[in-house]
């Protein structure tokens, strides 16, 4: 065997070790919401003390909404092999496209969430539209 063939050969078993490693550590693995008990696991992960009384998913499980007892919104969406969440503001606005529910969070860092929910859409626009009213305080 040449130099170079057996270079070529120490490398390509140098990266499939790497590979199994990383899948073994789970590394990079596919993040996604399984369900709103999921969800609201997440959620008190990115906002301790945060505790949902409701919660829709995203079709795709890449995005979900939680409300708390006090009318709080968060928003988690994924962000890598792990999820972002925010507590909407009275800057957040939400509409219905189509069958999907588009969220502009009023963060530009943060962005614009899609969801398709199977149902409730309508019910979420309107919590988010009562972020800031004085029942909320």
């Amino acid at each position: 065997m040449s130099g170079a063939l057996l270079q070529f050969a120490g490398s390509l078993i140098a990266i499939l070790v790497l590979a199994w490693i990383a899948a073994r550590l789970r590394l990079g693995n596919d993040a996604s919401i399984q369900d709103a008990g999921h969800a609201r696991d997440i959620a008190n992960e990115v906002e301790h003390g945060f505790s949902p009384v409701d919660a829709a998913v995203s079709r795709s499980g890449e995005a979900a909404l939680l409300r708390d007892a006090r009318g709080r919104v968060l928003v988690l969406k994924k962000h890598g092999a792990h999820f972002a969440g925010r507590i909407l503001t009275p800057g957040a606005k939400a509409r219905i496209d189509g069958e999907k529910l588009v969220l502009d969070t009023g963060e530009k860092r943060y962005g614009t969430v899609t969801l398709d929910l199977d149902e409730g859409a309508s019910a979420w626009v309107q919590a988010v539209s009562a972020i800031g009213t004085s029942h909320d305080a």
